[in-house]
């Protein structure tokens, strides 16, 4: 064989080893049933209500820190029903307004819609944690990418909500989010 050969397959190789591992061992490895049994029990309609201060991070795809931001959320519940505005300020100076409409069922499940997701997206609440699956349409601003989207949230025992997100385009992430939430009278 030749070299060049050669270096085609280590790279085949070596692309099929860390998309292996990300999906078995990695973030995207993680299950809501991994959370079922550990730490306090995340009821949205309690834990995540009312007016909420936001602070978090965005990454690029190499790791660094590309944006940081700043987001006043506010919650309300009708039932199962919840309704979620969040008003986002980023460190370039650009504003951001968001909308949520989240349905919870009896067993766990959520639906999530807003105007940004394409579609319905998909999540369930177990334990500590809280796992939701959309797609996404960035704003023109942003490139008006449509990327995949991964978002835990972990309860803490304090009450703070831990958010991590990972976003991904053709399976390949192309940013990760890292934000806390936790009641304004709290903050």
């Amino acid at each position: 064989m030749e070299p060049f050969t050669y270096a085609l397959l280590g790279m085949i190789l070596m692309l099929s080893l860390v998309f292996v591992w990300t999906r078995k061992f990695g973030f995207l490895a993680q299950s809501p049933e991994d959370y079922a049994d550990k730490g306090p029990q995340f009821d949205l309609r309690k834990h995540l209500a009312g007016p909420i201060l936001c602070e978090g991070m965005i990454y690029g795809p190499t790791g660094r820190v590309t944006s940081r931001f700043v987001a006043d959320m506010d919650v309300s519940w009708n039932g199962n029903i919840g309704t979620m505005t969040e008003e986002f300020r980023y460190d370039s100076g650009a504003t951001q307004s968001r909308y949520w409409k989240l349905t919870l069922g009896n067993d766990g499940s959520i639906r999530a819609e807003a105007p940004d997701v394409i579609g319905i997206g998909q999540g369930v609440q177990r334990g500590a944690g809280v796992q939701l699956n959309y797609r996404i349409k960035l704003p023109e601003e942003s490139g008006g990418h449509e990327l995949d989207t991964v978002d835990w949230m972990y309860l803490v025992e304090n009450g703070t909500i831990m958010n991590r997100s990972q976003f991904r385009k053709y399976g390949v992430k192309v940013a990760e989010l890292v934000a806390t939430m936790r009641k304004k009278e709290a903050a």
